[in-house]
């Protein structure tokens, strides 16, 4: 086995979550999120109920099972950026080829899908939430750029317009899929608009955790 390739184990546990996760998909766009129980889902992938809450905590990300990617994704697009790359072009980088490859980070996904999302108080408030994590932890990683205190008040202003960006064009695109729009047509349609939001932020925020070069 080479280095950086996942054992056995790694495989299996990585499998029995996509099973969870797809049991879970299928059922509560059957059935609705909130009349779906963790037991059913466990029994729809074949495994125990414990199995299904070690690997989701939250009965909400059996359906947003990517809450590691939203929370974490800017936060890690800035850690990763270029030297002299700043966090906005770093930001805007990575969103447009986000938008260009339909990420599901950004709201693509299937129309069902996206109902089953809507119809659930409870799981557009862990959106929400979601979405407040991920600023978090951004703000966090602009203030080590920064060599900013945690509590530095412009690390979060600035993760606050960066981080709006992001959930503006999240909305956008789950409005447009559950009116039926096919990707492709999103995807050109809502480009443009990111384009201009980068660019009005660069007047406050090009010249912003900046990565050193060398």
């Amino acid at each position: 086995m080479t280095e950086g390739t996942p054992n056995l184990r790694e495989l299996n546990k990585r499998r029995t979550r996509e099973a969870i996760s797809n049991a879970a998909t299928r059922l509560f766009i059957e059935r609705g999120f909130d009349r779906t129980t963790i037991a059913e889902v466990a029994a729809a992938a074949g495994v125990a109920k414990m199995t299904v809450t070690n690997h989701f905590p939250r009965k909400e990300d059996l359906v947003l099972d990517l809450h590691e990617e939203i929370v974490a994704g800017q936060a890690r697009t800035v850690a990763g950026r270029a030297p002299g790359e700043s966090a906005l072009a770093a930001l805007r980088r990575d969103c447009l080829a986000a938008i260009d490859r339909h990420d599901p980070v950004l709201g693509f996904c299937d129309p069902a899908f996206a109902r089953t999302v809507t119809a659930s108080p409870a799981l557009l408030a862990r959106l929400r939430e979601l979405h407040e994590q991920s600023e978090d932890a951004l703000a966090v990683v602009l203030a080590e750029a920064t060599d900013s205190s945690p509590r530095d008040l412009t690390a979060r202003l600035a993760a606050g317009l960066l981080g709006a960006v992001h959930r503006a064009l999240f909305t956008e695109v789950f409005r447009r899929v559950l009116a039926g729009e096919a990707h492709e047509s999103i995807s050109a349609a809502i480009r443009p608009s990111a384009v201009r939001a980068f660019d009005q932020l660069r007047s406050a925020l090009d010249g912003y955790a900046v990565r050193p070069a060398g």
